[in-house]
């Protein structure tokens, strides 16, 4: 339940919360089982830590730590979705881009974007024609030396 994201709190039958003993003690067999355990130089730091500030300052510390890592995950996973519809519909990527951005209504790239939208919808226009020339990039003439 834990490792699916709920909260969770155990108690004894004498009424009283013993959560953070089981998840220690949760974590102590995982590292006995599966050879992987807290780093040492944290867990020294975790035994030296005997007065309260110390003690605070590493649980802000781990909390710090772990959301970050839950960002980090989140944004790759979003970043490898992205990246596998571009892979998959490049031009439905690229419309998709070009729609979702909110481009100024003047300047100089206002052009340049109405120009790159009416050739992917160009280019999506062969590809459901069947237009071999959009198969195929035109050759270039090489330049006499």
């Amino acid at each position: 339940m834990v490792r699916d994201g709920i909260d969770v709190r155990v108690v004894d039958d004498r009424s009283e919360d013993i959560t953070r003993s089981i998840f220690t003690q949760i974590i102590v067999e995982n590292a006995r089982e599966r050879e992987i355990a807290l780093p040492l130089q944290l867990l020294t730091q975790l035994v030296r830590s005997s007065d309260k500030a110390t003690h605070d300052f590493l649980t802000w510390y781990l909390n710090s730590t772990v959301d970050l890592y839950k960002k980090a995950q989140e944004s790759l996973h979003t970043r490898i979705s992205d990246a596998k519809s571009a892979v998959t519909s490049p031009l439905e990527f690229v419309r998709n881009l070009l729609s979702g951005h909110s481009w100024p209504a003047s300047g100089p790239h206002v052009q340049e974007v109405a120009e790159l939208r009416r050739r992917v919808e160009e280019l999506q226009s062969r590809l459901r024609k069947g237009d071999k020339r959009t198969r195929r990039a035109p050759k270039r003439k090489r330049p006499v030396r």
